[in-house]
């Protein structure tokens, strides 16, 4: 018969490995853990951009016009989203260091088909096949790093996930293609852009087999040795290899009688305890990526029906996402400090000066790219920190099942909305358009006031 010191122990051991955070700080173990997880969304991130930077190419050599451009992206996204769903359904009953090196391969074979395509359908499809692959790779990437890290330096390392992806794979996305489409010329260069993306996928598989798992996730099942080994890990600076004297960090007495952990299920996100929650930051991540989706997908189009080749409407993109760079590396600063409310309001207020001033008071090439810099460095603020805040709402054993949803939401608006917002820019021009992404910062900045207050405190378990 259960009592209440049961009830009691999976909280008594999530305070444990705070303590044991918390005692070790960062150590060199953490520095590699990272760098292994962001070299994956940084390619990520690269490969996220290639329909908005292959688009004029594409429309060239196969003569397709901005809706068959759109559906692309949104075959691509509406596949992040179902990827991540099925991550957060896997991750919490089977860990998660095992999906990423899957995430990677499917990626890769996606870029290879789409390297490969012979027709529009095929690739339509190989874009699909890629989305499955980038969805669960984030969403497992921003988990393992919230677990692996204590409250004071969650939000920095998980910040840095989009330093290497929205900031530094966004920004320098374009430069990439830039190079590719100086090495390989003609029409069907674009086909280098997707092909050349599977070698360093590959390589970051192999790079990543020293992963361990998460010490919260082998708690959480009942694992308490493996977990304080990793700990041991962490501390001893030695993610391979033998360990000296293992410290016990955690006492396994504590949750020896506790009952199994209950099996995810997605009705709990909607619970009265949950469901506040999922509304909320679905809604904002929903918004913040249909206005980040719209913008990689539309601009290079944009500036090459203003008169710019190709070439230069790279640069000037890749100007634009100095932006997110600043927005990521800013988000992960001040995690530390600032209120996640506070840090998102202040992004979605800004998010709706930068797009009215993209629309409306763009008229030279300087504020072309101020206002462009700006918009970016708004979306990311608000998706960096959107990132952070959603697994520090849900205990561990939803919190994979919980982010993921979440994140899966963004990623279906970020792949449906362009249609919206291309059709938009069609009728209206970039004015309507860029007032209708402010429309969507403006939804965003309201929908973060809900979710409770997380900055500073320790990851919650269940009662």
């Amino acid at each position: 018969m259960s009592t209440s010191s049961d009830t009691a122990s999976k909280p008594v051991l999530s305070e444990q490995i705070e303590s044991a955070y918390a005692r070790i700080g960062v150590t060199s173990a953490h520095i590699g853990i990272v760098a292994m997880i962001l070299f994956g969304v940084f390619f990520d991130a690269i490969e996220q951009n290639t329909v908005g930077i292959a688009g004029p190419l594409l429309s060239a050599d196969w003569g397709i016009g901005g809706a068959q451009l759109g559906l692309l992206n949104t075959a691509t996204f509406t596949a992040v989203a179902l990827g991540r769903v099925l991550a957060g359904i896997v991750m919490d009953r089977i860990g998660r260091r095992t999906l990423l090196g899957a995430n990677l391969l499917v990626f890769a074979i996606g870029s290879l088909m789409c390297a490969l395509a012979p027709t529009y359908e095929v690739l339509v499809a190989a874009r699909f096949l890629v989305g499955l692959g980038l969805g669960g790779e984030i969403a497992t990437a921003v988990i393992m790093l919230s677990e692996f890290f204590s409250a004071k330096h969650r939000g920095t390392a998980v910040g840095l996930i989009n330093v290497a992806a929205a900031g530094l794979g966004n920004m320098l996305a374009p430069l990439f293609g830039v190079i590719v489409f100086a090495a390989f010329s003609g029409d069907d260069a674009w086909r280098w852009l997707f092909g050349l993306l599977v070698l360093p996928a590959l390589a970051v598989v192999v790079y990543r087999r020293a992963l361990p798992e998460t010490p919260r996730y082998l708690a959480a099942r009942g694992r308490v040795a493996e977990a304080n080994t990793v700990i041991n890990r962490l501390a001893q600076r030695r993610l391979r290899g033998s360990l000296g004297d293992e410290v016990e960090y955690l006492d396994a007495s504590t949750s020896a009688d506790a009952p199994p952990a209950r099996p995810a299920r997605w009705t709990e996100l909607f619970s009265v305890r949950y469901r506040r929650t999922t509304f909320s930051l679905g809604v904002a991540v929903c918004m913040s990526y249909a206005a980040q989706i719209s913008m990689l997908t539309l601009i290079p189009l944009i500036l090459t029906d203003r008169g710019f080749d190709i070439t230069s409407a790279l640069w000037y993109t890749l100007v634009m996402q100095s932006g997110s760079l600043v927005g990521a590396l800013t988000a992960a600063l001040v995690a530390r400090r600032l209120p996640r409310k506070l840090t998102l309001t202040a992004a979605a207020v800004l998010g709706i000066g930068a797009g009215l001033g993209f629309g409306f008071l763009g008229s030279t090439v300087a504020l072309v790219l101020l206002f462009g810099a700006l918009f970016n460095f708004s979306v990311i603020v608000l998706n960096t920190t959107i990132w952070l805040f959603a697994p520090e709402q849900y205990p561990t054993r939803i919190r994979g099942l919980g982010t993921s949803v979440i994140l899966a939401l963004g990623s279906l608006s970020g792949g449906l909305f362009p249609l919206a917002a291309g059709a938009v820019l069609d009728a209206a021009g970039v004015g309507g358009m860029f007032a209708l992404l402010a429309g969507l910062f403006a939804i965003c900045a309201i929908a973060v006031q809900f979710p409770r207050e997380t900055v500073g405190r320790p990851m919650v378990e269940d009662d």
